[in-house]
Order: structure tokens, then C-alpha cells, then sequence
């Protein structure tokens, strides 16, 4: 199992009886939870570009294995403009 976020140990640490949350507890608790949720999906999103920014230059590639003729290697400088247009998200 992952470990916990605050958030998940501060739930579980109340119990199950009575009154968890007061109201301020609970706005806090959301509060973090959305930035936790927000931020998984600015990484997922980011991953997706990656990933499909990847599968267009695969492409480009083999076109080009399928179309060059002598130096001609256009097909592969637009697969490496795909790949490299914005390199500070590979990290």
C-alpha cells in the first residue's frame, strides 16, 4: 500500500465515532485534497503530452526509414522537433 497523505492519516487517526471533522477541519482537509487531485492531474496531463509527443516521432521515424533516398532526412529532423520542442517537460 502507498504511504499516506496528511490528509489520509489525519482521517483515520479521528475514528470512525462522533463527530470527525469540525467544520474549519474539514474545509482544510478538502483544501488539501484538491491540491493533492489537481496536482496528479497536472502530472498525469503532462505525461500524456509526453507520451503521445513520443508516438508522433516514432512515426516520423519510420516514414522516413520508408522514404529516404541518399541525405534526405527531412521526416527526421521533424521527428526530433516533435520530441525536443519543449524539453524542460522530460524531467
Amino acid at each position: 500500500m502507498a504511504e499516506q497523505s496528511d490528509f489520509q492519516k489525519k482521517f483515520f487517526a479521528k475514528g470512525t465515532g462522533g463527530t470527525l471533522f469540525t467544520q474549519k477541519e474539514f474545509d482544510d482537509a478538502l483544501e488539501e485534497a484538491k491540491a493533492e487531485i489537481m496536482a496528479f492531474a497536472i502530472d498525469s496531463a503532462r505525461q500524456a503530452v509526453i507520451m503521445e509527443r513520443d508516438a508522433c516521432a516514432k512515426i516520423a521515424h519510420e516514414m522516413d526509414k520508408e522514404a529516404q533516398k541518399g541525405d534526405d532526412t527531412f521526416i527526421s529532423e521533424i521527428a526530433k522537433a516533435i520530441l525536443n520542442r519543449i524539453p524542460s517537460q522530460r524531467q
